[in-house]
């Protein structure tokens, strides 16, 4: 009886294990509800750190007759990026076209979302693909809007708006592309976590470009001419905690899932921010003899930026040491290099986005460790792989170049059919009434 019982169990041990073998390699993807709950959060989070976050940082900066017109632009890119990214941004993104194309730009086979079913999960991820859309679209929008730091209080609404759209169709989603959805950069082995190339050096840059092209406010940086300054530091420290608050989703939530690497994401982000923010005052408490709300706000963002390609591989170690860099780098840029060079960024767009990406996208090549990118991940040269700093230098080095080129272009395109430049009249009354008709304060 007892060889029956052996043998019996042998024979079962024999066919039912690679029948479960078989199960399992042709597994059905499943749901995973405690993903998609956080990307639902994160997806708020994020959107909220366009409206009212950064509408409100933004708006609080400028001068109060143009208060509204900034809230605006924030408003209006809200919705219109929504459309363009349903209707043909994540496509271009996020699919693959055959030949030789494909490094460089996806195709239109889900335009409208055709295909994507409320049932469908994103490939390698339990997290309806829907969902994925409406997170990756929150990163579409914001995007553009950060570029309205640097021509805020003179440009024309129909201007913004034209040059707004091409862009984010143009510029975001090829290198959108690139970076994530199967492109060049990320077939290199460039590591942007959350948006450092494709959000901030992206923006930041054309930023520059557009400071540049549109030229300085009246009265800015004039001698003997009163300093233009913040309206209202109040809405510029609200609008900074909803930054820092959303960007908890904006960078937690970019691993798609409710596990470790989020938990060390939400870490190390919290980390840079503070360690930026207090490096920022400190700057200002020694040079200039007193810690200010917007100078501590300002490096709120810088740090938040800077850490923000790096979040999925750098640690604690790397958060401070970006954070504190950030501060210094952009605390630089913002109070001697651009008074120096002359170009007008109204509200530092390039000075903390442009500047914070380059540091965080560059010092991954440093940090990263596979104590969070795991076995087999990237390391940087702080771990002895040399390699990698080369690949964020590349990388870096080609956000900036494109987002340049491309944004020179995009200027004078619009420029020469709807004009960019508001006029001289009704950027001294303001443009909240000469563009919207409207006042924010009796």
């Amino acid at each position: 009886m007892k060889h029956t019982v052996k043998y019996i169990l042998i024979f079962l041990a024999i066919f039912v294990t690679p029948a479960i073998a078989f199960a399992q390699d042709n597994a059905v993807p499943v749901l995973n509800g405690g993903d998609t709950a956080w990307i639902i959060v994160a997806t708020i989070l994020v959107m909220m750190m366009t409206i009212p976050g950064l509408a409100l940082f933004y708006g609080g900066l400028v001068r109060r007759k143009n208060v509204l017109s900034v809230l605006m632009q924030c408003l209006i890119l809200t919705a219109a990026i929504i459309v363009e990214w349903v209707a043909v941004g994540y496509s271009l993104a996020f699919t693959s076209v055959e030949g030789g194309l494909n490094p460089f730009i996806g195709g239109f086979d889900k335009i409208f979302l055709q295909g994507i079913g409320i049932n469908g999960l994103l490939d390698g991820y339990g997290i309806p693909e829907l969902l994925f859309v409406s997170f990756q679209g929150m990163f579409a929008v914001i995007t553009p809007a950060l570029i309205v730091g640097a021509f805020a209080e003179r440009i024309k609404f129909s201007g913004f708006l034209l040059f707004s759209l091409l862009w984010a169709l143009v510029v975001y989603n090829p290198l959108a592309h690139w970076v994530w959805g199967g492109g060049w950069i990320g077939e290199m082995g460039a590591i942007d976590f959350a948006g450092g190339t494709v959000v901030h050096i992206n923006a930041g840059i054309s930023a520059l470009v557009m400071a540049i092209l549109i030229g300085k406010r009246k009265g800015w940086n004039v001698k003997g001419a009163a300093p233009i300054t913040p309206h209202n530091v109040p809405f510029v420290m609200i609008g900074t905690a909803l930054l820092w608050l959303g960007w908890l989703g904006f960078n937690g939530g970019s691993g798609l899932a409710a596990d470790g690497l989020s938990a060390s994401a939400l870490l190390v982000t919290n980390i840079a921010a503070a360690a930026a923010a207090l490096t920022w005052a400190m700057l200002d408490w020694i040079i200039n003899k007193k810690p200010t709300v917007v100078g501590f706000c300002t490096g709120v963002i810088a740090g938040l930026v800077a850490i923000t390609p790096a979040a999925g591989s750098s640690g604690v170690l790397g958060a401070f040491v970006i954070g504190i860099a950030a501060g210094l780098v952009c605390y630089f840029m913002v109070a001697y290099l651009k008074p120096k060079f002359g170009y007008d960024d109204s509200l530092d767009a390039f000075g903390v986005h442009g500047m914070g990406g380059i540091v965080g996208s560059v010092l991954i090549g440093i940090f990263a460790t596979r104590a969070i990118t795991g076995d087999g991940g990237a390391q940087g040269a702080l771990y002895g792989d040399w390699h990698q700093l080369w690949i964020q230098v590349v990388a870096t080095a080609a956000t900036i170049a494109f987002s340049t080129v491309m944004t020179w272009i995009l200027f004078k395109i619009v420029d020469a059919i709807v004009g960019i430049r508001a006029s001289a009249e009704n950027e001294s009354i303001g443009l909240d009434i000469s563009e919207h008709g409207e006042i924010a304060y009796e």
